[in-house]
């Protein structure tokens, strides 16, 4: 018997998951998450006759999945080829961050007024230092997303719960853009940690603050980043 693919082993186990609204939403949030976790990637190519004997349904309703992941921008259909995880374009970098300044930061002020627990935060820091004490930088890039998550979150808000989960899956996708997790990630573990403490101690002003200089540094990385695998692959 053939080795399974990591993705393919982690969807698998959740075949029997429970409280989901139809298969083919249940089955496009268990790749999703596999896309949020790092096991997929830009360029993979995603397969219904593959998935669906796994996951025990048909082939249409992996279809149907694919077509929601389509939908939300994080699967593409290449005419012949078949469907693929979608690489974020540089383009998308302004919204996405734009987006992102605008629910995490009121997630922190949110806090400073309704006294929200910091637990969730505190945790992904946590995990996010402990997986770098580790050397398993992927986890780092991993429990990034649950920190930024976890921020949005302190507005209480589920509409924006899953607002903001549907485009830190998109970041996934663009944090690949860098060759390195450990040189991409590793500087922002301490500002993470600061933001919360910052939090932690009252200052939600100057946690604010933080983050907009956070999430300013990290977007122009990214587009320096694009821009620069853009250029080398346009040479002759």
């Amino acid at each position: 018997m053939s080795t399974q693919k990591p993705w393919l082993a982690a969807i698998s186990a959740r075949r029997h998951g429970t409280g989901r609204s139809s298969t083919a939403t249940w089955i496009a949030e268990a790749i999703s998450e596999q896309i949020a976790d790092g096991l997929l990637r830009p360029g993979d190519r995603l397969s219904d006759q593959e998935i669906a004997p796994v996951m025990e349904v048909s082939r249409n309703t992996v279809r149907e999945a694919f077509q929601i992941l389509v939908k939300d921008r994080l699967l593409e259909h290449k005419f012949n080829r078949g469907m693929f995880v979608n690489k974020v374009p540089v383009e998308a970098l302004p919204d996405l961050y734009s987006v992102r300044r605008l629910l995490e930061c009121a997630g922190v002020r949110a806090a400073a007024s309704t006294g929200a627990a910091l637990d969730q935060v505190e945790a992904a820091v946590l995990e996010g230092e402990h997986a770098a004490e580790d050397g398993r930088w992927d986890d780092v890039g991993t429990a990034d997303i649950k920190y930024h998550r976890a921020l949005a979150g302190l507005l209480g808000s589920p509409r924006v719960d899953e607002m903001i989960g549907h485009l830190l899956v998109e970041m996934r996708l663009v944090f690949h853009e860098m060759d390195s997790p450990r040189e991409f990630h590793e500087p922002y573990l301490a500002r993470n940690r600061r933001i919360h403490d910052l939090m932690a101690q009252g200052d939600f002003t100057a946690a604010e603050k933080e983050l907009r200089s956070y999430l300013d540094d990290a977007e122009t990385q990214l587009t320096t980043r694009y821009r620069e695998k853009d250029s080398t692959t346009a040479r002759p």
